[in-house]
């Protein structure tokens, strides 16, 4: 259950030595420096962490479905190979991730009976289909900006090992980033027919795209309390702001427009004015009843089961390797 993570470190304070660990760990946040595996910690800072690095790497995980339904009917060969590789990067975002959450004292098949019965989450933003070959390109240019907008800060995040992790993961999804503006762009600068599906693709991931920094600041529930404790460098709204900015600029580029009609640029605020996000769509998504909640959950549960033959195999040679180092040691003794 534990694995390397000794759970007399963590708990809510209440007598001398408790107390002495909350200082500690209030001095560390303090002073911006990091939360290690084995530093004492609070139950509530671990429980914020599992749920939230757990619903990221759910998400690395369930993202590959809509990217990968396009493999076998990517354009040309080397659209294929690169969208190979990029559903391959996602699948070792969610292992790093899981890595990093198990630190935390909780075992990875836990994490996964919580997102196949859904106890926890996953982004909104991939229960919405990949209609068409445009779609893979939105999905490179908008989601994957605004996960890098989202994920950047966490390289400064308080806790060590999802740092750590999200170094390297932000340096793969820059890539990604750059293969959907590059789709976008060839689609927007070649036929009328072409424009128009990668403009449809803008269309009906621009609004979803927003709804990935999660609700407005009043409404977030946990926004404070994680700014608090370093694992939120930035507000929900902040970062809103963020994208929106560096995002029409380069619909520009792409000779695409972002489908808003209250989209400009306000000189005295410094930053794009946008409209009204719909949050009673987003909330209607996370309950359940987005267009692919049920198919992303069914097909996880799929590859889960036919996946079970490896994982015991792995765990059978595991095991007999174990022996036979136990064997050795014994003759050596």
């Amino acid at each position: 259950m534990y694995g390397n993570y000794d759970p007399g470190t963590a708990g809510s304070p209440g007598g001398p030595h408790d107390q002495d660990a909350q200082q500690r760990f209030d001095q560390l946040i303090e002073a911006d420096q990091r939360i290690e595996p084995r530093d004492w910690m609070p139950d509530a800072y671990r429980k914020t962490l599992i749920r939230q690095i757990a619903q990221h790497a759910h998400s690395e995980i369930i993202g590959m479905q809509p990217e990968g339904n396009w493999i076998t009917r990517a354009p040309s060969l080397r659209r294929k190979a690169i969208l190979i590789a990029k559903v391959q990067d996602e699948a070792g975002h969610g292992l790093y991730l899981y890595s990093a959450t198990e630190t935390l004292g909780i075992d990875r098949e836990e994490l996964l009976d919580r997102l196949h019965d859904g106890r926890q989450k996953y982004s909104s933003i991939f229960n919405y289909p990949t209609l068409n070959w445009a779609d893979v390109g939105a999905i490179g240019w908008l989601v994957d900006g605004a996960a890098i907008m989202n994920q950047v800060p966490l390289c400064r995040c308080s806790y060590g090992p999802y740092a750590r992790a999200m170094v390297r993961i932000c340096k793969e999804e820059s890539f990604h980033q750059r293969q959907g503006f590059d789709i976008l762009h060839t689609l927007s600068h070649g036929t009328p027919g072409q424009k128009a599906m990668a403009q449809d693709a803008v269309n009906r991931y621009w609004w979803p795209s927003l709804m990935m920094f999660g609700p407005p600041d009043e409404e977030s529930s946990h926004s404070a309390q994680s700014t608090a404790w370093g694992i939120k460098r930035f507000s929900n709204d902040e970062l809103r702001q963020r994208f929106v900015d560096m995002t029409a600029p380069q619909a520009e580029i792409l000779g695409l427009s972002l489908p808003d009609d209250d989209l400009r640029w306000n000189a005295e605020r410094g930053h794009y004015d946008f409209g009204a996000i719909d949050w009673d769509e987003f909330a209607r998504v996370i309950r359940g009843d987005g267009p692919c909640n049920a198919e992303r959950l069914r097909r996880r549960r799929q590859a889960h089961d036919d996946g079970e033959w490896v994982r015991e195999a792995a765990q059978a040679y595991a095991d007999k390797q174990d022996k036979q180092a136990a064997r050795q040691e014994a003759r050596a003794s």
